[in-house]
C-alpha cells in the first residue's frame, strides 16, 4: 500500500482531518495527499509558506526565527492545524540547495507535526545533488511522518 492510501485509511477509521504547511516542499505534500483516492473525506488542505514573512502572516511564526530550525517547523505545524481546524497536520522547512543558507547545509531539513496537543519534530540531512533530490526526500519522509502520528507510532512527542 502506498504511503498517501495509508493515511487515507488511518484518517478515515479514526475519523479525523489532516493538513500541512509547507516551505522546502512548495506544495508536493499537499499535492501527494490531495491526489489520493477519497481525500476530501479527510483532507483539510495546506498552506504553502515560503517567505518568513508569509510563515508569520499565516502560520505565526516569530519574524525572528530561524527559518531552519526545529521551533520553525513545530510552530508552522501547529499553525496550520489550527488555522484549518484539524486534528493533526504536518510542516516541512529546510534547505534545499544547492548552497549553504544562513549557516545550514544544504539537505538540512525539519519536519514538525502536531497532532492533538501533542506536537514534535525531526531533523533530517538528506544528500542530494540538486534542490529536486532533497524536496523529493523530504516530501517522502513527511507523508511517512504522518502516516506514523496518525498510528499513533511517533515517540518523540512534548506537550
Amino acid at each position: 500500500m502506498d504511503v498517501t492510501e495509508q493515511i487515507g485509511e488511518l484518517a478515515t477509521e479514526a475519523g479525523i482531518r489532516v493538513a500541512a504547511a509547507e516551505s522546502l516542499t512548495g506544495g508536493q505534500v499537499c499535492t501527494a495527499l490531495g491526489a489520493t483516492s477519497g481525500a476530501s473525506d479527510w483532507f483539510a488542505g495546506g498552506v504553502v509558506a515560503y517567505t518568513i514573512e508569509t510563515k508569520n502572516l499565516v502560520l505565526g511564526v516569530p519574524l525572528d526565527i530561524d527559518p531552519c530550525s526545529a521551533e520553525c517547523a513545530r510552530t508552522m505545524a501547529v499553525g496550520v492545524r489550527d488555522a484549518l481546524e484539524v486534528d493533526a497536520a504536518v510542516a516541512t522547512t529546510g534547505v534545499g540547495g544547492p548552497d549553504p543558507q544562513d549557516g545550514h547545509a544544504p539537505g538540512t531539513v525539519f519536519i514538525g507535526w502536531a497532532r492533538g496537543r501533542h506536537v514534535g519534530v525531526r531533523e533530517f540531512s538528506f544528500d542530494g545533488d540538486d534542490p529536486e533530490q532533497i524536496v523529493e526526500a523530504t516530501t517522502r519522509a513527511a507523508l511517512e511522518m504522518l502516516a506514523e502520528i496518525l498510528s499513533g507510532a511517533s515517540e518523540d512527542e512534548d506537550r
